[in-house]
């Protein structure tokens, strides 16, 4: 996605943009033959929908495209991967953020995960004029982001261990001159992350606690939170093979809290930036957490094993009690948590749960600025007492199974630091068919969201 955006040139195609009901004044300015063209092949500009028309000598005079109202980034997906090569131009007027949305939107559809394909995918030859007002850095960071989520969840469980998220989380730590560290193996006992330990013993690639910090301590602390599940077998309770197969994008929220991180750091958002990664392999051994077990946290709470293949909330249990000594004022917490959220709310919609009504109307307004929904739902304290342990103080798995996204949730505030504006989102991480700018595969789902909400609530430097 690098090299998509240009500077202006006087000879790029312009493409005019358009709601279907605009179309019929487009046509009244346009000479017989556009007509003739968009008639010809019943052109109606329907969202997402577009035409190249071409001029009297036979090259491209210009191109429509349907577009929604207000436009949205997707609109502008479609069209890097369908226009010949050459330079393009957009032709509209609109808020600057719609115009911003639109570049992005071009970047978003030039993405290809072909790593492991025998045949490189082709290049992208259509290029943008980056639109007037627009901050293409901004939008390339933007961009990058969701390339870096996606290319971690794509890739293969055999390529993507614990030591290699490590070595990804450092990879972005580096580039923005962050300070990174990381706790492995029985390290983890020794300085008290024993939940961290528990799940993630029994691979043969170590478990560890991935941390990076960035910016000045004077400035309010933001701390980001990820599962980073690299691979769930679900343990001694282990998954069926239709539940295992896509468990490789069971570390998509550690992906998402570095896409997260790569934006602020980017954008250099005046905060003290901490990002904890608890980064394990959900494996069956001798040695692995079996159910029953009582495991230890950080937090002194101690935790009763109903299922193994409810370790995420385990791991990130340790996280949260690291993220809250370092007194922060904002805590943001990803995970591919529960399939109870994509029960009640389907695969396209990430669940956010938050304990401050301020920040979530920050986040789900954030969101919607960008093209980046979550729902809210409830920390219902009625259900508190479905998680109380029969030995142990909580249960990670209570039974019934009912408002398991909930429970889960709740589960993680006896984490989270009651001081601090915390928010949970249960996403999925994943499209499961392709749309223009959304191809199969990993997704980054929430993260504009999360980036919006913190530059409004703290600013640039």
């Amino acid at each position: 996605m690098k090299d998509v955006l240009v500077s202006k040139n006087e000879n790029a195609v312009p493409i005019y943009l358009m709601q279907s009901e605009d179309l019929k004044d487009w046509c009244a300015g346009a000479d017989d033959s556009a007509n003739n063209w968009l008639k010809t092949h019943d052109f109606k500009a329907k969202p997402g929908e577009s035409i190249v028309v071409p001029g009297p000598d036979g090259r491209i005079a210009c191109v429509v495209l349907g577009v929604s109202a207000p436009i949205s980034l997707w609109d502008v997906a479609g069209l890097p991967k369908s226009l010949p090569e050459g330079t393009y131009a957009l032709e509209v007027t609109c808020a600057q953020d719609q115009r911003d949305a639109c570049a992005l939107g071009w970047l978003l559809g030039c993405y290809a995960y072909s790593k492991f394909k025998g045949a490189a995918e082709a290049s992208i030859k259509a290029r943008l004029v980056t639109p007037d007002g627009t901050d293409a850095s901004i939008v390339q960071a933007f961009a990058d982001a969701t390339a870096l989520v996606r290319d971690l969840i794509n890739a293969p469980p055999n390529e993507l261990g614990p030591t290699a998220l490590s070595a990804a989380a450092k990879a972005v730590a580096d580039q923005f001159g962050a300070t990174f560290k990381e706790t492995v193996g029985d390290d983890l006992l020794t300085n008290n992350y024993p939940a961290i330990h528990a799940v993630g013993r029994a691979a043969e690639d170590a478990p560890r606690l991935i941390e990076i910090s960035w910016g000045s301590p004077d400035l309010p602390t933001v701390a980001l939170v990820g599962k980073g599940v690299c691979f769930d077998s679900g343990g001694l309770d282990i998954k069926s093979a239709a539940g295992m197969k896509l468990m490789k994008k069971d570390m998509g929220g550690s992906a998402h809290v570095l896409g997260i991180a790569h934006c602020v750091m980017a954008m250099g958002l005046k905060v003290h930036l901490k990002v904890l990664i608890p980064a394990v392999e959900n494996a069956i051994a001798g040695n692995a957490m079996r159910p029953g077990d009582v495991v230890a946290t950080r937090a002194g709470i101690t935790v009763e094993i109903g299922n193994t293949d409810a370790e995420g909330r385990v791991i990130l249990a340790d996280a949260l009690t690291r993220a809250g000594e370092a007194n922060p004022e904002v805590v943001i917490d990803c995970a591919t948590l529960t399939g109870a959220a994509r029960v009640a709310l389907g695969t396209e919609l990430p669940a956010l749960f938050c304990n401050n009504d301020t920040f979530a109307d920050e986040i789900l307004v954030a969101g919607q600025n960008a093209n980046d929904p979550l729902w809210r739902m409830p920390l219902w304290p009625g259900y508190r007492k479905m998680i109380e342990g029969k030995v142990a103080d909580i249960t990670n798995s209570p039974d019934g199974g009912y408002a398991g996204a909930i429970t889960a949730a709740l589960f993680l505030e006896r984490f989270a630091p009651a001081d601090a504006a915390w928010a949970h989102t249960d996403i999925m991480a994943w499209n499961i068919s392709s749309k223009p700018g959304q191809p199969e595969g990993g997704e980054a789902m929430g993260m504009r969201a999360f980036v919006g909400a913190l530059a409004t609530r703290f600013g640039k430097i």
